[in-house]
């Protein structure tokens, strides 16, 4: 496991091993809109999740894409620095190292993995490990990335395949959105809390 998100995950671990539930919230592709970081933030105050999980890319807009509405990365990294307890995170293909120093928890792992209930979840940006080149993977692993700004929740058969979306700049059906974890189902929701699909793991 890489570095500073040992300790969270095996405390999520642990709870699960314990029988108690645990509800996990994620998060992708902010790039530095703090118009819509507020709109999450508000959206993880009502799901009063153990955890909120982000899949990278939270600062930059980076080259390829237009400012996003309300661009102020600072105050991105203030509404996320004052986040308790903190986030888990993954590095985007945006991320530097001029982003983790305005950052108070970790955010240059390329992967981590988590256990929900019984069942391994890779969690990285998806620019690098994606459906094009998986990661190692066991039967009815977990495969939850973001990068690509589209939403998606599949049971591809040998594994599951899980993309929240954007929190800032969506592209397919153009609705931002984030994806909660909890009692063994993925459900995608759209910054008012509106659900927009659900993925059940199988027995």
């Amino acid at each position: 496991m890489q570095g500073a998100a040992a300790a969270p995950c095996t405390r999520i671990w642990k709870r699960q091993e314990r029988g108690i539930s645990v509800k996990l919230m994620f998060a992708s592709d902010i790039h530095g809109s703090a118009l819509y970081a507020e709109k999450l933030l508000a959206r993880l105050k009502d799901e009063a999740p153990q955890r909120l999980v982000l899949l990278g890319d939270i600062l930059y807009h980076g080259p390829r894409n237009e400012l996003p509405d309300g661009y102020a990365p600072k105050e991105v990294a203030a509404m996320l620095n004052a986040l308790r307890p903190r986030p888990l995170c993954v590095r985007g293909n945006c991320e530097a190292e001029v982003d983790q120093m305005m950052l108070e928890f970790p955010v240059m792992a390329e992967y981590f993995p988590l256990l929900l209930d019984g069942r391994m979840a890779f969690i990285t940006h998806g620019h690098i490990w994606n459906e094009a080149n998986l990661p190692p993977l066991e039967a009815d692993d977990i495969l939850i990335h973001g990068h690509t700004h589209v939403r998606a929740a599949q049971d591809k058969g040998a594994y599951y395949f899980l993309n929240p979306g954007s929190v800032s700049i969506p592209k397919g059906d153009g609705v931002r959105g984030y994806m909660v974890y909890e009692n063994r189902v993925f459900t995608l929701k759209d910054l008012d809390g509106g659900v927009l699909a659900t993925l059940a793991l199988h027995d």
